[in-house]
């Protein structure tokens, strides 16, 4: 519409101007080459327009002429180039099909119409990688190393190849490579910290996860929380050996995670190492408060070595509070009230959970009161209890569960939560058809001799998991 209207404003403006000098005449003479030539002013004025356009006319034409052999070359490199994408365009389709030789094929056809072009590369390693040829992958990914636009994507494959043969020295060379070339890269900061916690490197594991947690690549309470569990592991690996170092990190570990019961553990056994029973118990008092485990409560009544039965009963009761309440709690102190002899104490602690589905850990304590007390026939009835009984809680990671901390997956080999919690999923009385009778009550059990191994010996983890550094012959007592 607005070329239409600047069209006619240009005409008008012509016909005004020719209609101007039709009102004003004259002539115009020109002499040229002995000759005279005299015309009126409006013939002179469409001459010299006409001229004009006609000069115009001739520029373009030679114009184009001259410049035919370019524009020839660029619409052959146009199709070219356009048939390189759709070949790229199709073998990328392809590849991600999982069609090989469609893929290598397309590769081929576009690697000749787009010699520097990144994408061909990650077609071909891709193709490659389809057709199971290993050595042509790790050229293509060296080659795509060597170019600073492709540097980081061939140090990724490279990366890849290099993990998948199992060679974590190389991996862990083209990771830290990635993560010089960008420090906020996730996946180079990532396979960095896995290859650190596969070889065991628990401190420069830390070290990663305070990088990452610097170019916030991990929020700070989530870093927090696996720097503690990488410091632990460290602390653990080296508590025999250098207890001053061990006692640092776990204190550092505990700086990060206050709940951390490994650490606190390892912290406190270092006191007692010392002689400093204060020091241990007031770290003690203090994880116990986050985190009540068996762990911390069998240091607790270990807390003073030369003290008798009576005295570790005394400072247990003193410590893990009301066992109504929780169930570590009460565990704990029937323990120390069992080798303190006190066994109505004992039964006390445990009665709000035996009433109901006991753990198989209360049903075998429940066993040895009833031992202590003389009432066999008791002891037995709680030992065939406590082979029905719910699953005593154990450290659980990504879903395996194991009898001691471990810092990282056993599935995945990443840092995750280790839970002390009951590891398998046990159904209410109601719905448990082998827990309860047919009116809803707790059946009964068969006897059970007492010669018969604990549950706890019956239980085996699906797989076995890392270990945190130490050899179970290693453990601290």
């Amino acid at each position: 519409m607005l070329k239409l209207l600047w069209r006619f404003l240009l005409l008008l403006l012509l016909a005004i101007g020719f209609a101007w000098l039709a009102d004003r005449p004259g002539s115009v003479t020109i002499n040229w080459l002995g000759r005279e030539i005299q015309m009126s002013v409006v013939i002179a004025a469409a001459a010299a327009i006409i001229l004009l356009a006609a000069m115009l006319f001739s520029w373009n034409i030679i114009r184009q002429l001259w410049r035919s052999p370019r524009a020839a070359r660029e619409y052959w490199r146009f199709r070219k180039h356009r048939k390189g994408y759709e070949a790229l365009s199709k073998g990328l389709i392809a590849a991600s099909a999982g069609d090989a030789l469609a893929a290598s094929r397309n590769a081929a056809l576009a690697g000749n119409a787009l010699a520097d072009e990144p994408l061909v590369n990650v077609l071909a390693a891709q193709a490659a990688q389809l057709k199971g040829d290993k050595a042509n992958v790790k050229r293509i990914f060296e080659e795509m190393a060597k170019e600073p636009d492709t540097e980081l994507l061939g140090l990724r494959g490279l990366f890849a190849e290099a993990r998948n043969s199992g060679d974590l020295v190389a991996a862990l060379k083209f990771a830290e490579r990635a993560t010089n070339l960008n420090p906020r890269l996730p996946w180079a900061s990532t396979a960095v910290l896995q290859v650190q916690t596969a070889r065991k490197s628990w401190e420069a594991a830390a070290l990663t996860l305070d990088q990452q947690s610097r170019h916030a690549l991990l929020d700070r309470k989530e870093a927090n929380r696996k720097r503690a569990a990488m410091l632990t592991a460290e602390a653990l690996s080296v508590e025999n050996n250098d207890r001053p170092k061990a006692f640092r990190l776990a204190s550092a570990a505990l700086d990060l995670d206050p709940a951390l019961v490994p650490a606190a553990a390892l912290a406190a056994r270092c006191h007692m190492a010392d002689g400093s029973t204060r020091k241990a118990m007031k770290a003690l008092r203090s994880a116990w408060a986050l985190s009540q485990h068996p762990d911390l409560a069998e240091l607790i009544a270990k807390a003073n070595p030369g003290d008798d039965p009576e005295a570790r009963f005394e400072r247990v009761r003193d410590t893990v509070g009301d066992p109504a309440t929780n169930i570590e709690a009460a565990v704990a102190l029937a323990k120390a009230a069992l080798a303190a002899r006190r066994l109505d104490v004992a039964r006390d602690a445990l009665s709000t959970w035996s009433a109901s589905l006991p753990q198989a850990r209360v049903c075998a304590l429940l066993a040895q009161i009833e031992d202590a007390a003389g009432e066999k026939t008791r002891a037995r009835e709680w030992l065939a209890r406590a082979i029905h009984a719910p699953h005593d809680p154990m450290w659980v990671s990504d879903g395996v569960a194991n009898t001691r901390w471990v810092p990282v997956s056993p599935v995945t080999g990443e840092i995750v939560p280790c839970e002390w919690k009951v590891p398998f999923d046990m159904p209410p009385a109601e719905d448990n058809p082998l827990l309860t009778s047919g009116e809803g009550q707790p059946a009964a059990m068969p006897a059970l001799s007492s010669s018969q191994a604990p549950l706890e010996t019956q239980i085996a983890a699906p797989r076995p998991p890392d270990d945190p550094g130490v050899s179970p012959a290693d453990e601290p007592a």
